[in-house]
């Protein structure tokens, strides 16, 4: 079967072609004739007793199921691609008929990012920033002159000198609208402010939408804006955003329009113009790709002109190891930066950046982003151009970040995965518990159909299995193993006996109705003894292969 596209697509999925006992390639008419048949053995009206009834009225379910699957063509293409899990996206009522698989996985994929998108409109989707800015001057730009010899008096003084935290939350209002809530707080050497913003959010149609922006704050006073969307063409599209900010100065009009373009796969164009209070003209190429991320950058405006050029490398570690550097040079003086991003954990991503500019000085911004809150520590080293600091800066973080590592994030994520590890064998423990009682219920309801297959086949000298085991067969050094990991399969095998032979497909036997598998994950295969016209014959085949019995080359000489 095809691999799914999430992660846990085929985990315990039952495989409906193994219940039937039917190749994968089975026509309709075979379909109907292995479903006949298990129906005559799990019908309900066939057994009284109350429990009995009960478990054949739930392996009568599953065979109906698995045949309703595959005896429909389109739902047997998406089960052959998908599995189980394939057929539960809402949607596919809706497909054409007669798809092919590549159009029927991208059909797939469209809906599941439709569903995505839906439960994504029913959170509310909480996101949050704290940023702390941390003035370390002093580390660097102390002179010995200015401090007396007083006790504590040659410590540097390191501060805390900005703060902004904030916070946003959605609401869907319908399937196309959705409320947006956000505010922040910020204060900077003592002096504080913040403000509140609600955004409302339209889809006006498949290719376009609409903003509606209401701020309200004690700096720069309320704002109203508009932006709107629009997908002009499938390679191109365009975005507009008008505002008026009502300050202690007066009203602030500003406009911007923005329009990009596919150039490639992998390659977007921008033009931006912007008017206001910083009027300017923008145009940027971005080459993403799986490996590297480019970004070039042109700035002509009022006050701030700029060239920018940024180049990232994706490592194609477990980690999404990512390194960075970017030069910026304008009227306000020339910044490079270099840095490195990395993965912690399943949802933390660690970054550090280090910023050297003229006039700005060296700067260490330390990133750590954890789901859909971000924590940033902006720390300004020195505001001269010192090598001293930015050996520091970028020594720092690499010898602090792999003690943290050793010592601390490794031990943990060891210990989260021995945990999930632990539930994994506790989850699979309980399903082969589940499995193992369904193919008891099963054995149970055979009993009367093989009594009566013995004797038929007893009267014509046909085929009777004496003994068979399905499992991961050991040494000879090993019986204790070997007893718990097969399992006697004698009379479900039996009850597949069809005049005189024994037909079994290239699936896995575990979805043999009467079949569990004893071994999650390890190599099985099948061993039976059967008789012959009287003769005994032996046989051992693997999971996957397919077996047709009786054979001469099984027979076992009388000499030996």
């Amino acid at each position: 079967m095809a691999a799914s596209l999430d992660d846990d697509f085929e985990l315990n999925n039952q495989d409906y072609y193994s219940l039937l006992n039917v190749r994968r390639e089975a026509t309709l008419e075979e379909l109907k004739a292995s479903y006949r048949r298990l129906c005559m053995l799990y019908h309900p009206d066939k057994h009284r007793d109350p429990e009995l009834k009960r478990q054949a009225e739930q392996l009568f379910n599953e065979v109906h199921q698995a045949y309703e699957v595959l005896s429909d063509t389109q739902s047997r293409a998406i089960y052959d691609i998908f599995g189980k899990k394939g057929l539960e996206v809402d949607g596919w009522e809706v497909v054409e008929r007669k798809r092919t698989p590549a159009e029927i996985r991208e059909e797939y994929e469209r809906l599941q990012r439709q569903r995505e998108e839906t439960r994504l409109q029913q959170r509310t989707n909480p996101k949050g920033t704290i940023s702390v800015g941390v003035d370390a001057t002093d580390l660097f730009d102390r002179y010995d002159e200015d401090f007396e010899e007083v006790p504590g008096g040659g410590f540097p003084h390191i501060e805390i000198n900005k703060m902004t935290i904030s916070q946003s939350i959605e609401a869907p209002l319908t399937n196309k609208d959705t409320a947006v809530l956000s505010g922040s707080l910020s204060t900077h050497n003592g002096n504080g402010g913040g403000n509140i913003n609600m955004t409302i959010h339209k889809v006006t149609s498949a290719k376009g939408w609409g903003e509606l922006e209401l701020e309200a704050g004690d700096i720069l006073g309320p704002l109203i804006g508009l932006k709107m969307f629009r997908s002009l063409t499938p390679r191109c599209f365009l975005t507009a955003q008008c505002g008026m900010q009502f300050s202690p100065r007066g009203p602030r009009p500003s406009c911007s329009l923005m329009t990009a373009r596919h150039l490639d796969q992998n390659t977007m164009g921008y033009l931006q113009w912007r008017w206001g209070t910083n009027s300017a003209m923008t145009t940027s190429l971005v080459r993403d790709t799986t490996t590297s991320h480019l970004t070039v950058a042109l700035q002509l405006g009022v006050p701030h002109s700029y060239m920018m050029m940024s180049y990232q490398y994706k490592f194609q570690d477990e980690d999404q190891t990512k390194v960075k550097g970017s030069i910026k040079t304008g009227w306000f003086g020339t910044v490079v930066e270099y840095g490195a991003e990395r993965k912690i954990s399943r949802h933390s991503v660690l970054s550090a950046t280090v910023s050297v500019g003229i006039p700005q000085g060296v700067t260490l911004k330390i990133k750590l982003s954890r789901a859909s809150q971000t924590y940033l520590f902006p720390i300004h080293l020195t505001d001269q151009l010192l090598p001293s600091a930015v050996f520091y800066a970028t020594a720092g973080p690499l010898l602090v970040y792999m003690a943290v590592h050793r010592l601390i994030i490794v031990p943990f994520t060891r210990a989260q995965k021995e945990q999930e590890l632990e539930l994994q064998r506790k989850s699979s423990a309980t399903d082969i518990a589940k499995k193992k009682q369904e193919a008891e219920s099963a054995v149970l309801l055979m009993q009367e159909s093989v009594r009566r297959i013995i004797e038929a086949e007893e009267s014509k000298m046909g085929m009777i299995i004496l003994n068979a085991w399905y499992g991961k067969f050991v040494t000879d050094t090993s019986q204790k193993q070997e007893k718990a990991k097969v399992i006697d399969v004698t009379v479900p095998l039996q009850c597949l006996v069809k005049d005189s032979k024994l037909i079994l497909t290239e699936a896995s036997k575990a979805g043999l109705p009467g079949f569990y598998d004893p071994c999650v994950g390890e190599e099985k295969s099948l061993k039976l003894l059967y008789q012959f016209r009287g003769v005994l014959h032996q046989v051992i085949c693997a999971d996957t292969e397919s077996l047709r019995i009786p054979k001469q080359s099984h027979r076992i000489d009388s000499e030996s």
